[in-house]
């Protein structure tokens, strides 16, 4: 009985392996190949087998018969993203970090509405960031630091309202931070570090009650820092260096009683934060003590 039972296990396996492999749309494996070809494949650390099963091939995430995740982190790809790639109509998650790939991020990529996060980090990317953002999407991050993209942040971006994480460092981009960055009330974290962003920033953050990291450093920003930041209860990492700002002093009446690093060419500022930090180092080591004996 227990040897029919496993048979009829292995059995049952094998057929559900074989359907999954069957519901893989001829369109998505098209795409996939393209993808393949466009990025070297086979010159990858880990190649695919184009002729084996799509649910063999490295990175690649299959649910309900459709490839919903490609993960080819540090895996040698070279080339562009093909157009394409917006054919994957149920993807949620591509990473695709720490390779060398080239020219531009193609809007159709951002048309994808299942798409939660795409790290395209530590490429060679060049051209501007699309700018088809859409409410119906449901992007939570969007990570692109160390490429060489070019032009204005897109305005459209505040209808990406789902966003969590948004690190665009790094990058050769100008022109001033959109004030429809205010719309992104669920955001996290907002990097722009070592850009060419410039002017005032005219970004009302009270609604950004969830930022925690926030990196300015090393633009050309001017005037006073906004005051709204100063109203941010859970600021933990800041970081604003390296611009021309007027004064940053609204900050001396920071509400966040977490700012674990503090950086900026005010040394005032940031022996205070320094010292902050340490006084509740040591209020949390006295508290554990305390609650030890």
């Amino acid at each position: 009985m227990k040897r029919f039972l496993s048979y009829f296990l292995f059995f049952g396996f094998s057929l559900f392996t074989i359907s999954l492999r069957a519901q893989v749309s001829q369109l998505e494996k098209s795409v996939l190949k393209e993808f393949y070809k466009k990025t070297d494949g086979d010159n990858w650390h880990v190649k695919w087998n184009l002729e084996a099963g799509i649910e063999t091939w490295h990175g690649v995430v299959l649910e309900n018969g459709h490839v919903s995740e490609i993960n080819l982190h540090r895996n040698g790809l070279k080339g562009n993203i093909p157009k394409s790639i917006g054919g994957l109509k149920h993807l949620k998650v591509l990473d695709l970090s720490f390779n060398n790939l080239t020219s531009s991020i193609p809007p159709s990529l951002l048309s994808i509405k299942s798409l939660t996060t795409v790290k395209l980090e530590m490429n060679n990317l060049t051209g501007e960031i699309p700018k088809n953002f859409d409410k119906d999407n449901s992007l939570q991050e969007l990570t692109l630091f160390n490429n060489s993209l070019s032009g204005k942040i897109p305005e459209q971006i505040g209808e990406a309202i789902t966003l969590k994480v948004l690190n665009l460092s790094s990058n050769f981009l100008e022109g001033s931070l959109p004030k429809s960055i205010m719309n992104l009330e669920d955001l996290t974290m907002l990097e722009v570090f070592g850009n060419k962003l410039h002017g005032s920033i005219e970004i009302d953050f009270e609604g950004l009650k969830k930022l925690e990291d926030l990196v300015l450093s090393n633009n050309q920003f001017e005037g006073n820092l906004p005051q709204s930041i100063a109203r941010l209860k859970n600021l933990k990492f800041v970081q604003l260096q390296g611009n021309n700002f007027k004064s940053i002093r609204s900050l001396l009446n920071s509400r966040s009683e977490g700012i674990a690093t503090f950086e900026s060419d005010d040394e005032f500022l940031n022996m205070k934060f320094k010292n902050d930090a340490i006084n509740r180092t040591r209020l949390a080591k006295t508290q554990f003590e305390d609650s030890n004996n």
